[in-house]
């Protein structure tokens, strides 16, 4: 088995096949083995898992999934890597590369078709650039157990923060209405190459099997959850009035006392449950 961690190894088979990474696809190769290995481990996965990677890039979380798993899915965009992974990933059988864009495919629909009667995964090294696209595409295909990401530690920490931080925003009432967040551990950017600038970490979340609170309209949810974080420094009912104007500022007013919050209430406070209140205010007096 190949050492896909070891800096050597990347350098020799990188250079046989001519590959050079791509500043615009965000690619950091992994040279520490403890990092795949935790991550693999963590995210829980077994024979009986089915597990959809994204961005292998040389494939060492690839390696370590496909020692664990029933099934691997992984999906790459560069399909200069195809070479590579044919040569440092070729021996595992239960291994499927798709060389295609992840958010080009109906997630569920594959993981449907690729993983019957297993339990479904999501793990990835996420490319920094995308990783709120990706993220949210993986969890609102909501045909995963878990998902598994090493992201930059700031959307890590920005993902699981509390109502009212500075850290709160509306990509985290997103995935905490989807899943349940929590940071596994830290990755220095000494564990890669080239080395990004900043520290990663590793985010596990456990998707609901239930919604977290009654939602009438979870269309019109996410519209009051993006409206309340569109300027900060604006108090609630002027983000709101700004996303919607009819029915008027007093009606938007009344929803927002009507659900207990002061009139003059930031969205940045609100709670999950408290923007549902809300959005099924709004939604009765938009008829």
């Amino acid at each position: 088995m190949m050492q896909l961690t070891n800096i050597n190894v990347i350098r020799d088979v990188l250079t046989r096949h001519g590959f050079h990474f791509s500043k615009a696809k965000g690619q950091n190769f992994l040279t520490q083995s403890w990092v795949p290995q935790r991550i693999a481990e963590e995210a829980g996965v077994d024979t009986d898992c089915g597990v959809l990677e994204v961005g292998p890039g040389m494939g060492p979380l690839t390696q370590q999934l496909c020692l664990r798993a029933g099934r691997v899915v992984a999906v790459e965009v560069d399909k200069k890597l195809q070479p590579v992974i044919a040569e440092t990933l070729g021996e595992h059988q239960n291994l499927e590369v798709i060389f295609d864009d992840v958010l080009k495919q109906d997630i569920a629909a594959l993981v449907e078709d690729r993983f019957p009667g297993l339990r479904k995964k999501a793990c990835a090294n996420l490319p920094y650039y995308i990783t709120s696209d990706i993220l949210a595409a993986l969890l609102e295909a909501k045909c995963f157990e878990t998902v598994t990401v090493m992201v930059q530690k700031e959307v890590a920490q920005r993902i699981c923060a509390k109502p009212g931080t500075e850290a709160y925003g509306a990509f985290t009432v997103f995935c905490q209405y989807h899943a349940e967040p929590e940071i596994l551990f830290d990755v220095p950017a000494g564990c890669f190459i080239p080395q990004p600038k900043v520290t990663s970490a590793v985010l596990h979340l456990t998707v609901r099997k239930e919604p977290v609170c009654p939602i009438r309209d979870e269309k019109l949810f996410f519209r009051v959850v993006r409206a309340s974080f569109a300027a900060r420094r604006k108090t609630l009912v002027n983000g709101l009035m700004s996303a919607f104007g009819h029915p008027g500022k007093e009606v938007l007013t009344d929803c927002i006392t009507s659900c207990g919050l002061p009139a003059n209430v930031r969205g940045e406070t609100l709670s999950i449950q408290q923007f549902a209140a809300l959005s099924d205010a709004i939604g009765s007096k938009l008829g």
